[in-house]
């Protein structure tokens, strides 16, 4: 527990004292959001506003679980560096989107095939990796089962060798591309994602707490309810480090924000969901936990859905957060009433994580 609580206060005290002097770096160089003409109006004060600010973010993610590591004399694991390998390459990925765009002054960053590629190689070394390192008990940090709140008697691995693997695969970056567009379509108003990605991920530092105590290698875990999950207390670290670092970044990203997290953050933080609902075997839960992230992009697919086979949509705009900017919802009406609702699917899916351990007695 010191070791996860030490995570994320050095990563919140990095961010909190690192993000104003990266905001000076980036003023320096005239690093600025660029903001799309056809988006509310409102948004036209924001435009010079420095961005990639997750870039603090995933620093101060790796240094605060690294750092933690070190404070406590224990080792990295596997399934923390798999996890840091998804943040950081979904970052960079991400990074070099939100370069162009500050770069060139124009919507478009990288094009759709090019950022296709990028997180499809992440994805895939991850979804690889994450398949092989058993330790001593046959664990790898992830199964090839379909989870919910433990392992399903759904296993994509009936197919068996190369198949199984590549179905595994294809799940794994599923969840990930989903995750992340998700947060990234959330973003758009100052502190929106951030508010919600700290509550998805204090979530699973309880969760994956709570693995670890009731884990099936624990003397005093309940047999009938134990966690086959290999390193969770690693993932709390990660997923500590991660919320700690989002925190203290939220002091300068809220409205009006000083800095915004750009696709830099927005990637970074749905990989690093997406890659601990992998290994926590939690993948189904993902979809409660982030019902508002689920929400915000259902709201995208409804809207050009009904514009290709109506021609008419059905919100003013979307994502749904700019729908109720054009209604005329205060800015910070929207991010408290949208973190309300993050918080209550986040507390729904907590409650059905430890019902369900509690059925099992």
């Amino acid at each position: 527990m010191i070791a996860i609580l030490l995570a994320c206060c050095i990563a919140l005290l990095l961010t909190f004292v690192g993000t104003p002097q990266f905001i000076k770096v980036l003023v320096r160089h005239g690093y600025g959001q660029f903001i799309r003409d056809d988006g509310p109006t409102s948004h036209a004060t924001k435009r010079g506003t420095p961005t990639m600010g997750g870039v603090v973010i995933i620093g101060a993610t790796i240094l605060g679980y690294l750092g933690a590591h070190l404070a406590t004399g224990s080792a990295p694991t596997v399934s923390g560096m798999l996890v840091l390998w998804l943040v950081t390459g979904l970052g960079l990925v991400g990074f070099l989107d939100d370069f162009i765009k500050v770069k060139k002054q124009r919507s478009l960053g990288l094009r759709a095939y090019q950022k296709i590629i990028g997180q499809g190689f992440v994805g895939i070394t991850f979804a690889i990796g994450a398949l092989q390192f058993r330790d001593e008990d046959g664990l790898t940090p992830a199964s090839t089962a379909i989870s919910f709140v433990r392992d399903l008697p759904l296993d994509l691995a009936f197919a068996g060798g190369l198949v199984g693997l590549i179905l595994f695969v294809v799940w794994a970056n599923l969840i990930i591309t989903a995750a992340s567009n998700a947060v990234n379509l959330t973003d758009g108003l100052d502190g929106l994602a951030t508010g919600a990605s700290v509550m998805v991920l204090g979530a699973y530092v309880l969760i994956t707490s709570w693995q670890h105590t009731q884990g099936c290698d624990v003397p005093r875990a309940v047999e009938s309810a134990c966690y086959m999950v290999r390193d969770p207390r690693d993932l709390a670290m990660v997923a500590a480090a991660m919320a700690g670092a989002a925190f203290g970044f939220l002091w300068w990203n809220t409205s009006p924000a000083k800095i915004f997290m750009g696709d830099t953050g927005s990637l970074a933080f749905g990989g690093a969901v997406a890659g601990i609902a992998i290994l926590s075997r939690t993948q189904l839960l993902l979809i409660v936990l982030c019902g508002l992230f689920v929400i915000i992009t259902l709201s995208v697919l409804i809207q050009v859905a009904s514009f290709k086979t109506t021609g008419k949509r059905v919100f003013r705009m979307a994502p749904l957060q700019h729908h109720f900017e054009l209604k005329g919802w205060a800015e910070v009406t929207i991010v408290v009433r949208f973190w309300i609702i993050a918080g209550l699917f986040v507390i729904a899916g907590a409650a059905l994580f430890y019902g369900e351990w509690v059925a099992r007695l």
